[in-house]
């Protein structure tokens, strides 16, 4: 319990810089991967160009997505209710208007942070940025398999233990108990 009361705050703001950085600089990114797909592919860019907004809200939704599963799972275990976990999303969603509100009205604190734009119009940059919840959520699920996989592992090797295994020990007295009344006879 004490570890949790700990770490939860911690886990809170993470999500929630994530949450809110994410919301700020998806448009940047996503623009400036259009923008570079459409100077090479200029079909392709401009369909993805008429489609922005959508692209944007599926970013963002990833990350948010990742972030609503992720961050319950640690905060409650794996034996979370729905309740629970609505709470946490609830909370972090909350937060994260609360805090951006009180940030744009903080002379210029959200304007340095949305100074930041101009880092993401390198596409390299942008691309990576958009990738990340994806490539957060592969390395969940592989990190997951590979955990069931090697629980099923200890599991069946424990299953498999023979139950015979104890008989050895109570052949090994009988053993004894046969040497010992025949030392009794030979007195």
């Amino acid at each position: 319990m004490g570890k949790a009361a700990i770490i939860t705050p911690l886990y809170i703001s993470v999500a929630w810089t994530l949450m809110t950085s994410y919301q700020l600089f998806t448009q940047t990114t996503v623009t400036t991967v259009t923008i570079y797909i459409n100077m090479y592919l200029p079909t392709i860019g401009a369909w993805l160009a008429s489609r922005l907004d959508t692209i944007v809200f599926i970013h963002s939704f990833a990350w948010i997505f990742l972030l609503s599963s992720v961050i319950p799972s640690l905060i409650l275990g794996k034996k979370r209710g729905v309740l629970a976990q609505f709470g946490v999303c609830l909370t972090l969603a909350f937060l994260a208007f609360v805090v951006q509100d009180a940030m744009a009205g903080l002379n210029g604190t959200l304007d340095q942070i949305l100074g930041l734009a101009p880092l993401f119009q390198n596409p390299l940059l942008a691309a990576t940025y958009l990738s990340l919840p994806y490539l957060l959520m592969l390395g969940f699920d592989i990190r997951g398999k590979r955990k069931n996989e090697n629980e099923a592992a200890v599991e069946s090797e424990t299953d498999n233990f023979p139950e015979d295994a104890f008989i050895v020990e109570d052949d090994f007295k009988e053993e004894e108990k046969t040497q010992e009344e025949e030392q009794l006879y030979q007195n």
